[in-house]
């Protein structure tokens, strides 16, 4: 009698940063390598397939806070007033929101997880959301602790770290000072976590290769790429170094 193969669920992959980091770039040249090794790739954007409420989000940003809509290009910066609008009253809608965010991804996690997708790719996840938040208030972090519980951990989880200056060049939308801050913020929640991938500031064709080496050597992805209809070799050389540019990187979680 024929004996099925094993099931195996898909690769889950997510990615995090400050607005302008460089999310999008690495999300396609990641596709792109993934798919030549033969495996089927989902995205799953954040905004649009995740989060809760939208157009009343979207709408106290324009209508009560007064900032432009849409996204901005270096040929139209805009001033956007959301996620950059910090008050006691926002923290604690927020922090019933992002509940609402988590069990939203949830959902969406075990619906992406029967798609039939070798590898799925969250461009965003709960962590942005938790960058705006306060992780030196110890509730907060009791919060954090909770909330994380409800989602799916990724195999890969990245943090794309990014110079504020040049990540508003490519995409200016909040004040400079907000996006030095919100950096700090993201690496802040990177170390709570301890599971994510922090990627520093490297030049484009570095920072490819560093993500997809990262993808590379995780469990997950070797048990994907040794199913009985085994993709072909990733047509990348994977450097075997722990460190880039004098920095550490941290170890993924398989």
């Amino acid at each position: 009698m024929e004996t099925k193969p094993p099931h195996l669920q898909p690769m889950l992959i997510s990615f995090s940063g400050v607005d302008g980091a460089g999310k999008s770039t690495q999300i396609a040249n990641l596709c792109t390598k993934l798919d030549d090794a033969g495996l089927k790739v989902r995205i799953v954007t954040f905004w649009d397939d995740v989060a809760t409420l939208k157009s009343v989000r979207e709408g106290a940003g324009h209508k009560i806070f007064k900032g432009d809509k849409g996204v901005g290009s270096p040929e139209a910066p805009i001033e956007r007033r959301d996620k950059n609008v910090r008050s006691p009253l926002m923290t604690l809608v927020r922090l019933g929101m992002y509940v609402l965010d988590a069990l939203s991804l949830r959902s969406k996690a075990r619906q992406v997880l029967q798609s039939g997708a070798d590898v799925v790719i969250f461009d965003r996840y709960i962590y942005d959301e938790l960058a705006n938040l306060n992780l030196r208030n110890p509730l907060v972090r009791l919060y954090l602790e909770c909330l994380i519980k409800l989602v799916p951990l990724p195999h890969v989880a990245f943090v794309l770290d990014a110079d504020p200056v040049e990540a508003r060049k490519r995409k200016p939308e909040y004040p400079l000072a907000f996006l030095h801050e919100n950096r700090r913020a993201y690496l802040r929640v990177a170390d709570f976590l301890g599971t994510v991938a922090v990627v520093p500031p490297l030049p484009l064709e570095q920072a490819k290769a560093e993500v997809v080496r990262r993808v590379w050597e995780c469990t997950a992805f070797h048990k994907r790429r040794n199913a009985p209809a085994a993709p072909r070799e990733l047509p990348i050389d994977f450097p075997s170094q722990k460190r880039v540019d004098g920095q550490q990187v941290r170890p993924l979680a398989s």
